[in-house]
């Protein structure tokens, strides 16, 4: 998809021969004649890049820059004038600019330049996704069995255009191997953005997969970009794909199918070359056969289906796990050195994990936070270990506490168990639970638990 950028300056012939050039390059331009202009088109739709001139009357270059960061919008910025000095560069590269161009532009400085700024943007999305994978779980940690037929799966799929769909029980991974399948492709150098479809409201889903246009909806005021076109030469990970309402179903299938799509509230019709990665905890085929899932939907992304074993089934990577999450976990609580016994080890080990992966990164950080010494003991293991499956039922006791009381306590650790095992996620804690989500929300609210 061409590269939207945004010309603004008071003088017409300057907008004239910079659209030309940057449209000759293969570029989407437009033009504003003055900073509010400037300003009002950046609210309406979204650009990759500004290119703007210091000197104009009204409101200088200097005052739309401050003016756009103080709105929040981060696209790059690229100052231009023919009155340069140092202390007008200095002062634009602190406001926020990416660069300074003396006029007359010459147009191999200017798409230099221009694409520099793209690129920065696009490593700072980079930086920003990487920062989120690294301050989640660890990762494809494990060479047992099961591990080397999903890595050698991954390795096959990975270089091709095929859609994967991954299956697999919460908490084993499934973004991770999505992560392992972008990072292996010919799309690695492109973006890789993501959406989990159980937590965004059915209302809402369109907007986040399309982008809408400003004033599509109450409180659209200013266009944006949809997850599609920011995943634009690289990959899309559908978390919960499942979950996805039956209504956008139909509009995702057709994007899959022509590569095409239009922004809520508006009437362009943009391509996308993007590949989509599907994962589901949920049984697709059953969901098709109560009429819930789509099964045109359920074959476009199920071309290269890939399970995501759960913990008990690759029990021998459990001491590999706990070795890379213990590291993390003593550097992150400033306890540097923390070890874990034998015995701890084996108490780990052998228990069952209900939300795999996930609940027993959070347990190693339990035993760093609150055991004593050095070394991690299997007693100190023995007596954090989640009570409520398969802990001793004795220390649920205490004398002279009502039973009533002793319930509460019990019902909010389960809850607050579940809560951790889904990652804060509501929908996936009350499915787990066997609840209504707003049966959740409700019993959260009587416990005294902060959903965030």
């Amino acid at each position: 998809m061409a590269r939207h950028v945004l010309i603004v300056d008071d003088e017409k012939n300057i907008l004239v021969t910079l659209s030309r050039a940057l449209q000759v390059e293969g570029f989407r331009v437009e033009v504003a004649g003055s900073g509010a202009i400037a300003l009002e088109k950046l609210r309406a739709q979204p650009f990759d890049a500004v290119l703007m001139d210091v000197q104009m009357p009204g409101m200088t270059g200097l005052d739309t820059l401050r003016a756009l960061r103080a709105a929040g919008l981060s696209l790059p910025v690229l100052m231009m004038s023919g009155h340069g000095t140092i202390e007008v560069a200095v002062e634009a590269v602190r406001e926020g600019a990416l660069d300074f161009i003396e006029k007359p532009v010459a147009t191999e400085r200017l798409l230099v330049s221009l694409e520099n700024a793209l690129r920065y943007a696009r490593l700072a999305d980079d930086k920003a996704e990487l920062e989120a994978a690294l301050s989640g779980e660890g990762g494809l940690i494990g060479e047992g069995p099961a591990m080397q037929a999903l890595k050698r799966l991954i390795a096959k799929a990975a270089p091709s255009e095929g859609r994967v769909l991954i299956t697999g029980e919460n908490g084993t991974g499934k973004e991770l191997i999505a992560r392992a399948i972008h990072q292996g492709s010919r799309r690695r150098e492109g973006p890789f953005v993501k959406l989990n479809c159980a937590a965004v409201p059915g209302e809402l889903i369109e907007s986040e997969l399309f982008g809408h246009e400003r004033g599509a909806f109450t409180g659209a005021h200013s266009a944006r970009k949809g997850r599609f076109e920011r995943a634009d030469g690289g990959t899309l990970f559908l978390d919960e794909v499942g979950d996805m309402p039956q209504a956008m179903q139909v509009k995702l299938l057709r994007v899959l199918q022509e590569g095409e799509l239009e922004r809520v509230g508006g009437a362009e019709t943009l391509r996308v070359d993007v590949r989509v990665i599907a994962a589901t905890n949920q049984d697709l085929e059953a969901m098709i056969d109560d009429g819930r899932f789509r099964e045109d939907l359920y074959y476009r992304l199920n071309v290269v289906p890939l399970h995501s074993p759960p913990l008990r089934a690759r029990r021998e990577d459990i001491p590999a796990l706990v070795e890379g999450f213990l590291g993390e976990a003593a550097a992150r609580n400033h306890r540097r050195g923390a070890r874990l016994s034998p015995g701890g080890l084996a108490r780990l080990s052998a228990y069952g994990y209900p939300g795999n992966v996930r609940e027993l990164r959070n347990l190693v950080e339990r035993l760093v936070i609150l055991s004593e010494g050095a070394e991690i003991s299997e007693a100190e293991v023995a007596a954090l270990m989640p009570g409520a499956r398969g802990g001793a039922p004795a220390a649920l006791y205490r004398p002279g506490v009502p039973l009533r009381d002793l319930l509460g306590e019990a019902e909010r650790a389960i809850v607050e168990g579940a809560l951790a095992a889904a990652g804060g996620n509501m929908s996936e804690a009350a499915r787990e639970l066997g609840l209504e989500r707003s049966h959740l929300y409700k019993k959260c609210k009587a416990l005294g638990i902060e959903r965030g």
